[in-house]
Formats: structure tokens, C-alpha cells, sequence
């Protein structure tokens, strides 16, 4: 196994023809399974003991920052509830203050709960698993429900925004825009909940210093640092802080008996597909992560270089890391990990990568390597090796605790990807996955 971690990853793909790849430069991964002492990792038990804490801290400290030791409360109150689809599910509005301060932030969950989750007096009820995920530009994209409420935060400025309308402010028009990106009844029909909340009510997607959002509540006295660590090069950025805010919204389902709180799936799209990432490696309370499309500072290995690059995302968004992971612009090799170190920390729970054949600046084939790089901690809780071949596109693989698609197409989240989600949740939550 450790010699798999240890090849250089284009031999890996050698086999895999089809694949249109550009240049890449000759590279090593770290290893996940050796120690910083230089012991190796044989057993569930050291790796959860012993390695583990260590590559949580290393891809802390090195790419997405430390979260705050301050311990901030959330509070949680029920605004708004409906009947959504002939009866079949209830929607909910939760609103979360973050703090207990008079300047508290707040954000608003939609969740939508099967009805027969709820029904007491039908004998084969019982709670539901769930999928939650972070949006883009508001709750009520998600759905043309007029119940919905329109988000009061900043919002991305729009391509086509109407001469009436303010720049960064959400309106009528968006209502249902990103519905394809939330097949709500079918998810429904399957059987989970499912909830999602406007990342931009946790920390608004621009770089401003941390003057917005959630950040204020965790500076010092002195307004030193937007985090906990006196190094502030280590000091979490946007990223980090909606990744807590899902661990938030976790604890809020942890209360509600139609919610299955120990089948929680966790997902998200793009920088949102680095957030359920990094939100999954923090909260083992979410038993599947998925990252969709997620590339660099998601899934896709920093190494290749191909695509977006470390310097290159730094660049653009540089308040989504922390400070330290500008160093490795133009210099990844020097990362003491790679991304596959970050898919690893999910083991022994389950995890899966979804890529587009035509989303090149997420690195379809960096993003299969980091699940094959990370598999052997996933053996060591006898999960099947994963194939170092990438499937062709359209074609599900599944190793046990690990899926992974390619899907036909461009950088998007669509009903494709949401049924091959389902359908991997359904075997992790409902029948048991194969081992070796």
C-alpha cells in the first residue's frame, strides 16, 4: 500500500489512454501512512490515534487554517413551516444566531423533512437520513417556492441584474434560479431530508479583511486575529468558517426526531465541494462527504499544477485559506500534504468525488488520484483498493466506502450527479458495503 502513495502519479494513469491530460510535472506524494516520526501506520488504531490528529493539524496549519478554540453557542428558532409537494415533505426556515452577542450574525436553514419521517401513528415510521449543503446566492434559488424567504444578504453581483435592482442585493428574480442544482422532491422521494443554507449568511464570498460574517465573534480583545492561533499565517479564512457553520447546523439536527442524526451526508459543489470537504474531515458526526467538482483546495491534487493552481486561487480568492498556503504558490512540492491527505482524514466513513469531462480547471484526473492516494488508510479498515484506472465518463465506480464519477459535461452539480449520490448513500446508510 505504501508503495502506491510513494509513485510518481503519472505512472499511476498511464493506463487510462482516453484521458486528454496536459503537461504535468514529475511529482511525490507525501506519504499518509508514515508517521512525522518516521513510524508507519499498520493498524485502524494507530491511524485514528496516532496519524490521524497529525494530518489534521498539518492540513490545518498549511491550507484551510485553524478553527477558533472559542467555544461560540448557536441557538436555533423555527420561523416558518409548510407543506411542500402534495403533502409529501414539510419545509422548514431555521433561524441560527451565531453568538449571543448584540451584533450576532444570523443564518437561515431550509430543511425539508419527509412527511412519513414525522407521522407517529404509521408503524414503519422512522427518522430520516439527510443531505446538507451550503448555496451559492440564497435559499430561495434553491426552489420557485414563494414561501421560501429571500436571502437579505450580500449576494454576487448578476450578469443580467435589472436597472431597479441593487448591485449585491438578492431579489424576486433569482427565486428558483439554481433549482437544477436542487432536485428536492426526488431527493425526497428517496427516502432523506434535505437542507441547505446561504453561505454568504455565515461570511459573505469577498475579501474584505473578515469585517463581515461570523468572524468578528471569535477576534480577541485586541482585534488580533480572526483566529485562535498566535501565528495568524495559521488563522482559518471564509472556508474554514462555513465549514463550521455546517457543523452548526449539524447540531441543530442533532434535536429534530424526524432527522436521522447518525446518517448525515454532507455535500457541496465547487469552493462549496472544498467546504464539505474540510467540513467532513473536522465533524466525523457527517458519515458521507461528497465533493462535487470541488479541484483545487478540494479534491484535486496540488502537485499536478494543472488547472487552477495554488498561486492562482490564492491570488483570487485569498481570504478562503489561510495565510500559510500562499507559500506553496509556485511551489506545491513543498506542501508537507496533498490533497489526498485531506480525502484520508474521512476514513473509515465514507467519501465520493465527482468529476466533468470538461472541467479541466478542476482537474478531472487530480481529483480521481487523490482517492486512490488515500485509499490504503481506507484498507485499514478493510475498505477494497480503489483502481487507479479513472472510469471513462458516465461510468460510477464504487470501492466500498469510496465512489467516484466523471460525469459528461461541464463544471456544474445536475440531476446526474444527485442520483449517483442517492444511490451511494443508499448503500452506505441502508445495506452494508463490500470489503475485502
Amino acid at each position: 500500500m505504501l508503495l502506491l502513495a510513494a509513485m510518481t502519479y503519472k505512472t499511476i494513469h498511464a493506463q487510462s489512454s482516453e484521458q486528454q491530460r496536459p503537461q504535468v510535472p514529475n511529482y511525490q506524494l507525501p506519504e499518509v501512512l508514515v508517521c512525522e516520526n518516521g513510524t508507519t501506520i499498520d493498524s485502524p488504531e494507530d491511524w485514528t490515534e496516532k496519524r490521524r490528529p497529525e494530518v489534521l493539524n498539518l492540513v490545518a496549519d498549511h491550507v484551510y487554517g485553524r478553527m477558533p478554540e472559542i467555544d461560540i453557542p448557536a441557538t436555533f428558532r423555527v420561523t416558518k413551516e409548510w407543506e411542500v409537494f402534495a403533502g409529501l415533505a414539510t419545509a422548514r426556515e431555521v433561524e441560527i444566531t451565531f453568538g449571543s452577542q448584540s451584533n450576532s450574525p444570523t443564518a437561515s436553514l431550509l430543511l425539508y423533512i419527509p412527511s412519513a419521517s414525522r407521522d407517529p401513528n404509521k408503524k414503519s415510521s422512522q427518522p430520516a437520513p439527510c443531505f446538507l449543503g451550503l448555496n451559492f446566492r440564497g435559499n430561495h434559488t434553491a426552489q420557485p417556492d414563494k414561501n421560501i424567504s429571500v436571502t437579505k444578504s450580500w449576494v454576487p453581483k448578476r450578469k443580467n441584474r435589472a436597472e431597479n435592482e441593487q448591485e449585491n442585493q438578492a431579489s424576486e428574480r433569482d427565486r428558483g434560479s439554481a433549482a437544477g442544482r436542487w432536485p428536492v422532491e426526488m431527493i425526497l422521494r428517496s427516502g432523506y431530508a434535505v437542507g441547505t443554507m446561504y453561505c454568504g449568511d455565515v461570511d459573505p464570498d469577498f475579501d474584505d479583511g473578515f469585517q463581515n460574517g461570523i468572524h468578528h465573534l471569535f477576534r480577541g480583545p485586541n482585534k488580533e486575529s480572526a483566529g485562535s492561533s498566535s501565528d495568524k499565517g495559521k488563522a482559518w479564512g471564509t472556508i474554514g468558517a462555513w465549514a463550521w457553520s455546517l457543523s452548526r447546523v449539524a447540531d441543530y439536527l442533532e434535536t429534530e426526531p424526524a432527522i436521522d442524526s447518525e446518517k448525515l451526508a454532507v455535500i457541496g459543489h465547487s469552493r462549496l465541494g472544498k467546504t464539505s470537504l474540510w467540513a467532513g474531515a473536522t465533524d466525523e458526526r457527517f458519515k458521507i462527504v461528497i465533493s462535487n467538482n470541488s479541484g483545487c483546495g478540494g479534491a484535486a491534487i496540488s502537485r499536478r499544477r494543472v488547472g487552477e493552481s495554488v498561486k492562482r486561487i490564492n491570488t483570487v480568492f485569498p481570504h478562503w485559506f489561510c495565510d500559510q498556503f500562499t507559500e506553496y504558490n509556485d511551489r506545491e512540492n513543498e506542501l508537507p500534504i496533498d490533497q489526498h491527505s485531506l480525502i484520508a482524514l474521512m476514513a473509515p466513513r465514507a467519501v465520493y468525488v465527482a468529476s466533468a469531462s470538461e472541467d479541466q480547471w478542476a482537474d478531472p484526473v487530480g481529483e480521481h488520484e487523490s482517492l486512490v492516494a488515500a485509499s490504503p488508510v481506507f484498507e485499514l479498515f478493510g475498505n477494497e483498493p480503489v483502481s487507479a484506472v479513472q472510469p471513462a465518463a458516465n461510468q460510477p465506480v464504487r470501492f466500498g466506502r469510496i465512489g467516484y464519477h466523471m460525469r459528461a459535461g461541464k463544471h456544474d452539480i445536475t440531476l446526474y450527479d444527485w442520483k449517483q449520490y442517492i444511490a451511494f448513500a443508499n448503500e452506505q446508510f441502508v445495506s452494508k458495503p463490500k470489503s475485502k
